[in-house]
Parts: structure tokens; C-alpha cells; sequence
């Protein structure tokens, strides 16, 4: 028996702020660089959302309940609803960005400022980035690193290891980790549920290299916590 919803897994719009007041129109005013730096920071964050509905198997139009109309039981659909909505609210910020920096292309290209990019370059700056499809950057940069890891712990069985520097843990990166608040909040909502890692590793007398963990936050290790690991922000 269970509460019916047949629209579990329609998105609907997350509480909280959108990302920098994008809705409601950019400021004018913002220099080409400021607009160019807020939509690389907007698709940083879709990337990391895109993580988390990975992580669960679905996407945005992943249907949430059973045949019969009931939640699914095998997927976090709280979180899932939420992430839908955040990503719906995004790529909106992400289109007003991107009509705001034709804009400014335009206006740079008839006024012709000094010191700045060519419209040329900025042109090219702007359709490349309207033909992508919200790419993560390729290498981001690390927000924590590993103090240390609990032998037979759920992080030791992932791989990871002490030294390990976090660029990734679930949809968290280094723009929005807040002092690594959001891991514990993403290692609290997967208990039992796998969460991808990205480190980067520096072995001896070999440059760094990037590795993939695969983590699952569980309770039944036989230690304290669900990771078994010491996490520092950087």
C-alpha cells in the first residue's frame, strides 16, 4: 500500500535561488569576460547535476513510477525530482547567458572598446559554445583532498587512497562544494547507493593521472561513518 502519484516524475521547480539572478535578465552592464566566466560556471554545474542522474541510471525523461503508478523503490526519487528541476531552471540561466553574450559580441563589435577581444574571437567564443552541448571543463580543478582512508572501509574498496585529490564526488565540484558541506550531503542522500568519484592521483616521479571511483556510503563496514575516510578541503 502507498500514496498513488501519477506524476511522480514530472519535474517541478526546486526552492532556492537560481544562479546568479540569470531569470531575471543579465545586467548590461557585465563585461564580456564576467558573461563568458558566468556560463562557463553555469555548464560546470550542469555537468555536475548530469553526474547525479547518471549515477541513478536515469535521465530527464526516466519515467520515476512502476506500471502501476507508484514511486519506484529502486532510485532516490526525491533527489532525482530535484535535480530535474535544477537542471530545467539552468539551462534556461544558460540560454538568457548565451542571448546576453551574442548581445555584447554585437555591441563590442559596433562600438569597438579597446582592450578587449576582438569581435572576431568573441564570435567565435559564442557559436562554439552555442553548438556544444554544455560540456564539463577538461581538467577541473581539485576542491579536497584524502588525509586518510580506513583499511576494509567502503572508500578503501572503491580505491581510493590517502593523497587522492577530489575534482568530482557525485554532482559536487569545486564551484559549489561549500567548504565541503555538499559532499556530506550527497554521501547522507546515497547511503547504499553508488556515487562517482573523479581524483586526480600523483604517483612518485610520474605526473598526476585521473582515476573514476565508484563509492557506495554504507553503515554495516564495522567503522564509524559511512566512507571510512578523512576528507580536507583545499
Amino acid at each position: 500500500m502507498g500514496l498513488r502519484m501519477d506524476d511522480l516524475h514530472a519535474p517541478t521547480v526546486a526552492s532556492g535561488p537560481t544562479s546568479q539572478g540569470i531569470a531575471d535578465g543579465v545586467q548590461p552592464e557585465r563585461s564580456l569576460q564576467e558573461l563568458i566566466a558566468q556560463k562557463e560556471s553555469l555548464e560546470a554545474e550542469l555537468s555536475a547535476l548530469g553526474s547525479v542522474l547518471d549515477s541513478h541510471h536515469v535521465d530527464m525523461s526516466t519515467s520515476l513510477t512502476t506500471p502501476d503508478g507508484f514511486p519506484r523503490s529502486d532510485i532516490d526519487v526525491a533527489q532525482i525530482r530535484t535535480t530535474r528541476a535544477r537542471i530545467i531552471r539552468l539551462k534556461n540561466d544558460h540560454k538568457a547567458i548565451m542571448k546576453s553574450l551574442e548581445e555584447a559580441v554585437h555591441k563590442r563589435f559596433a562600438t569597438g572598446k579597446p582592450g578587449e577581444q576582438t569581435p572576431t574571437q568573441s564570435l567565435q567564443d559564442t557559436s562554439s559554445a552555442s553548438a556544444a552541448a554544455v560540456p564539463a571543463p577538461a581538467v577541473e580543478p581539485p576542491f579536497a583532498r584524502v588525509n586518510s582512508v580506513v583499511p576494509g572501509s567502503p572508500a578503501e574498496q572503491a580505491g581510493m587512497q590517502a593523497g587522492d585529490k577530489v575534482t568530482k564526488f557525485g554532482w559536487v565540484n569545486w564551484i559549489n562544494h561549500e567548504r565541503l558541506g555538499k559532499v556530506a550531503q550527497v554521501v547522507q542522500q546515497n547511503e547504499n547507493h553508488i556515487i562517482l568519484v573523479k581524483v586526480q592521483r600523483q604517483s612518485e616521479g610520474a605526473a598526476s593521472s585521473s582515476h573514476e571511483l565508484r563509492l557506495t556510503p554504507r553503515r554495516d563496514w564495522g567503522g564509524r561513518g559511512l566512507l571510512g575516510c578523512h576528507l580536507l578541503p583545499l
